[in-house]
């Protein structure tokens, strides 16, 4: 069990959605933060809303960092490290998303998408290993997504970082386990979360129709159900509770039976259901 007050936690894409909400929830339950983003006045906003709210006085720092880029990292570790020497808790949270069929997206842009939804939290994992072995309880928290258990049509290189980010997660788990590391480790698998990634996301350079692009970001919203502020709660009580798999949303509970039921067949079941679900929300 990892208490949060007293902690201090780094956490990746911080300035919008489940990272600055996990912010927000964090500071309020007495932890220290260094925070990190590519969105600098995002990054102040976090900062200057805990510093105004009865968090304070928190300490907390802002770090401009590109998580696909693995010199920001290390040097985000390091800053991080020396600004909060007790620090013990990770959270990869920093992704993005492309739109776009297999064909529809060129290699440039999926390695774009890995760079920061897979190596990302591989690289930061690695360079933060070392603070957090060396305190009495750590945590490492990385996001997956519902994607990480089942792969749509239309989401190749999402759901194949997401993939990637479980099969890491879990395999990293077991040998913390094994070395009887004081580090716990649990990966996130979110359903639907009504944050901007979708309408902030790359379109595959094969698409040429904005219409679809937008019908896409509607679908998305409408489907979307949990607010980043349910997320924060749901992952802050797996970090407490050690639990090593946190799902969020009933979406992804329901998406991950299905899988377990029907592993070769579930998205004949599923296309339907989520058709079913945004023609009902419109």
């Amino acid at each position: 069990m990892t208490e949060i007050r007293g902690s201090a936690a780094a956490v990746t894409g911080a300035a919008s959605g489940i990272g600055r909400a996990l912010a927000l929830e964090l500071a309020a339950r007495g932890a220290d933060l260094a925070l990190a983003d590519r969105d600098e006045a995002g990054l102040a906003a976090v900062a200057a809303e805990i510093e105004g709210s009865n968090a304070s006085p928190r300490k907390v720092t802002t770090h401009r960092v590109d998580v696909g880029a693995p010199d920001q990292i290390a040097a985000f570790a390091q800053a991080a490290s020396a600004a909060h020497p007790s620090l013990n808790i990770l959270v990869n949270n920093a992704g993005v998303a492309l739109l776009g069929q297999f064909g529809e997206i060129d290699q440039a842009q999926m390695d774009w998408l890995m760079n920061i939804n897979f190596w990302g939290v591989v690289h930061a994992t690695r360079a933060f290993l070392p603070q957090l072995s060396r305190q009495r309880q750590a945590h490492i928290v990385n996001l997956s997504s519902i994607f990480g258990i089942v792969a749509p049509p239309g989401q190749t290189a999402y759901a194949a970082a997401k993939f990637a980010v479980r099969g890491f997660s879990e395999s990293l788990r077991h040998e913390l386990q094994m070395a009887a590391s004081p580090v716990r480790l649990s990966v996130v698998h979110p359903g639907g979360v009504s944050t901007n990634i979708v309408r902030n996301s790359r379109t595959g350079s094969g698409i040429s129709d904005n219409a679809w692009r937008a019908q896409t970001i509607e679908r998305f919203d409408a489907l979307a159900k949990t607010t980043p502020q349910a997320a924060a709660l749901r992952i802050i009580d797996g970090i407490e509770k050690n639990r090593p798999r946190i799902l969020i949303g009933n979406d992804a509970r329901f998406m991950d039976i299905l899988q377990r039921l029907r592993p070769a067949s579930y998205w004949s079941v599923l296309a339907r259901r989520l058709e079913k679900m945004a023609n009902k929300a419109k």
